[in-house]
């Protein structure tokens, strides 16, 4: 089983060109995940550009990406002293997956925090109090790379009691022990199942774009995640993902627009 780093890496094999294979595990039975695609695409942005760090991703996924051999092209629209931008897009079989505009800067991390107010970190029982959502199941698929663990008031829908807001919250973790960084950030806001199942929705919720930001380097240890979403209608919900690391800082947030599960809400 290859960990977090080795399943993320790219390999350059010409000017703002890379080569991938994507691994099945991190991903479910309908699509490799998201969030996974997205740390992919960001690895191969900061090889090609003059800065560390993805500060502003915006996602298009436009087909379903599938296990195995995949390229990715990096177009540099921009290489200034602060910051850089890059058009990064994931193919297969000749054809777009994924398109990304990345905003790339070199954070300090050494940098306070500035809060209007009080740090407003989301409230959540203690991990040992939390549902392990893989169920006896981390040996396989996403699970034996991904420990979730969830605040159980906000997962009524698994027994047929969704609670009718669209909300959960949990905490997040590596389980190859691969510290927190931006990458796994990218795949820690896509990482929770849809907010809408809270709604009544059912079945897998593709999403359609996610636009994410990179908001401090996070502290090791447990990522705390609260998902929300403000309204579900016509086949389409939103859901917001704010991610806070162990030191109580707020290290990334990200806003997407996905398509309702067949069965709807």
């Amino acid at each position: 089983m290859a960990g977090f780093g080795d399943a993320t890496a790219v390999a350059r094999v010409g000017e703002g060109r890379y080569e991938i294979d994507l691994d099945p595990d991190f991903g479910f039975a309908e699509a490799i995940n998201g969030g996974y695609l997205m740390a992919v695409l960001a690895r191969a942005a900061v090889d090609a550009c003059p800065h560390a760090h993805p500060v502003s991703t915006a996602t298009h996924f436009l087909r379903v990406a599938q296990p195995g051999r995949a390229e990715i092209h990096v177009d540099v629209r921009k290489a200034g002293r602060t910051a850089a931008t890059a058009l990064v897009s994931l193919v297969q079989g000749d054809r777009p997956v994924v398109d990304a505009l990345i905003t790339l800067g070199t954070l300090d991390p050494g940098a306070a925090p500035t809060y209007l107010g009080a740090p407003p970190a989301p409230e959540l029982p203690a991990v040992e109090e939390c549902l392990d959502f893989a169920g006896g199941q981390s040996d396989r698929g996403f699970a034996q790379h991904v420990d979730l663990r969830f605040d159980k008031a906000t997962m009524g829908w698994l027994d047929g009691a969704p609670s009718g807001r669209p909300e959960l919250r949990g905490w997040f973790r590596l389980r190859d022990g691969y510290a927190p960084d931006p990458f796994a950030l990218a795949l820690a806001v896509d990482a929770m199942p849809p907010v809408a199942l809270n709604a009544g929705a059912r079945g897998w919720s593709p999403t359609v774009e996610l636009t994410w930001h990179l908001r401090a380097l996070p502290a090791p240890g447990w990522l705390a995640l609260h998902g929300s979403g403000r309204m579900v209608a016509d086949g389409w919900f939103d859901e917001e993902v704010e991610v806070w690391d162990s030191a109580g800082r707020l290290v990334a947030q990200s806003r997407q627009i996905a398509r309702l599960g067949r069965g709807g809400a």
